[in-house]
């Protein structure tokens, strides 16, 4: 397995819509690794292909905890991992109950806020063998999924901010960009 690189807001790929995953085949287990080993390293709960660059209908979320101590200290043993390989999801339900995370973005580094949203998803997906599965899900998976859905849809949690701030994180990361051109 390899880590791919993050694409990083202002890249319009970010807002491109995935398209569906035809079949599960070796190269798309193969994508499913590298996008795993890429989230665990950057460190992240969660991520879409299209953050990796590619527009395919596919996410990969693990919101086991990191086991950090409360001075932020990682075990001397590493956690458990218990990722969770996502194809064409669809949202099949949510609850009417709303919660509020604070949430962050591979994609858009260093920058948190809190975003609402359902409290609890109903996901239809195909996971890694090509089985049609779903998954009840609430807390902080309920968030990590519909974050990474969004992702797929070309949505940013950025969009559930108000104008005001979604336009100030923009111009900071564009101005960033352009920076890093120079």
């Amino acid at each position: 397995m390899t880590t791919m690189p993050l694409i990083i807001l202002p890249d319009p790929l970010l807002r491109k819509v995935s398209e569906p995953v035809e079949r599960v085949d070796d190269d798309l287990k193969k994508l499913a690794g590298d996008m795993l080993e890429t989230m665990y390293e950057a460190p992240g709960i969660g991520l879409a292909a299209i953050q990796v660059g590619v527009p395919r209908r596919m996410l990969v979320v693990d919101v086991t905890s990191k086991g950090e101590d409360e001075d932020g200290n990682a075990p001397e043993q590493e956690m458990e991992k218990n990722p969770l390989v996502v194809i064409n999801p669809t949202i099949l339900s949510s609850s009417d109950e709303r919660s509020v995370y604070e949430e962050g973005c591979l994609s858009i580094p260093e920058f948190f806020a809190e975003v609402e949203r359902p409290a609890s998803v109903r996901v239809g997906y195909t996971d890694l063998d090509g089985k049609q599965q779903e998954i009840e899900a609430d807390g902080l998976l309920a968030t990590c999924l519909q974050h990474e859905i969004d992702h797929l849809d070309g949505a940013l949690f950025i969009d559930y901010l108000s104008k005001l701030k979604r336009d100030r994180v923009i111009k900071r990361f564009a101005k960033a960009a352009r920076q890093q051109k120079l």
